[in-house]
């Protein structure tokens, strides 16, 4: 829901055309200060491991989010990233070795079309790059929450300092290309600096956080599917913040949207000639 935040803060508080450099304050300082205060370094293959779940779920995720929402309408953007929760049912089965399960897969076109009630309007266009970027985002991000359930969080590491390798090793990741696609940083007044922080704070530390210690306690593709609160929070906060309006189409899509994410928190049910997996 944090994460929902993220469009109304970047358009209203932060300096235009520097969506990266954006990325790179919300994630490396917020990994920098989660090692300050855990103090614990990963260990033998971690190290690897680490660098792999950052540069997925935050160094490449954050180009392809930001490339994608600069070349196409919001709408179609946010409905590319709500696919990530079908990747991630198919991952399931490849990576974790998971039955494939027919009930979550089915609300998570459910909520895909949700979502894509919400938040596509007849403004809605397809760039070619633009789209391959929404996938690829999808892609890199199912990817890495998948591998965060398979390798899971070691022993003697706590959320934070799990969460903070990634976001150390993704903002990394991002510097040189920071730097190399948009040049110096902006100036930052008041207002970037309030967007900047809770874009780092709370929208990073606190956030990844809690979504790390989730994907490693809950069933994976339960996790990617509260994701769909992301635009869901967008849409609402639109209405509240920008004073945006939502037709009866968009809160018919509201509802079907809340329905698989909370479906999909549900075992399946039991079916007379077994289970509807």
């Amino acid at each position: 829901m944090v994460w929902g935040s993220t469009y109304v803060v970047t358009t209203e508080l932060l300096p235009a055309g520097h969506p990266l450099f954006a990325g790179l304050l919300r994630s490396l300082p917020a990994g920098l200060v989660a090692l300050a205060i855990t103090r614990t370094l990963p260990r033998g293959s971690w190290w690897a491991r680490a660098a792999t779940l950052g540069v997925l779920n935050i160094g490449l995720f954050f180009p392809f989010l930001f490339i994608a929402a600069e070349r196409l309408p919001g709408g179609v953007a946010a409905v590319l990233g709500a696919a990530q929760p079908l990747v991630v049912a198919l991952l399931a089965v490849g990576v974790l070795k998971e039955s494939p399960s027919a009930w979550r897969f089915a609300w998570g076109v459910v909520g895909m079309i949700g979502v894509g009630l919400v938040v596509l309007g007849p403004a809605a266009g397809f760039d070619v790059i633009g789209v391959l970027a929404g996938l690829g985002g999808a892609a890199t991000m199912a990817l890495g929450v998948t591998l965060t359930k398979k390798w899971g969080r070691p022993a003697d590491a706590s959320p934070t300092a799990f969460a903070g390798w990634q976001l150390t090793a993704g903002g990394l990741f991002l510097v040189p290309v920071t730097f190399l696609f948009e040049g110096a940083p902006p100036a930052i007044g008041v207002p970037a600096l309030i967007g900047y922080l809770w874009l780092g704070g709370v929208g990073g530390l606190l956030a990844y956080v809690l979504w790390f210690r989730a994907i490693t306690t809950l069933p994976v593709t339960s996790v990617s599917m509260l994701g769909l609160l992301s635009p869901m929070v967008a849409a609402v906060l639109g209405v509240v913040v920008l004073g945006q309006t939502l037709d009866p189409v968009q809160l018919t899509g509201f509802a079907l949207a809340l329905a698989a994410i909370v479906a999909a928190q549900r075992p399946a049910p039991v079916l007379a000639k077994g289970v509807l997996q």
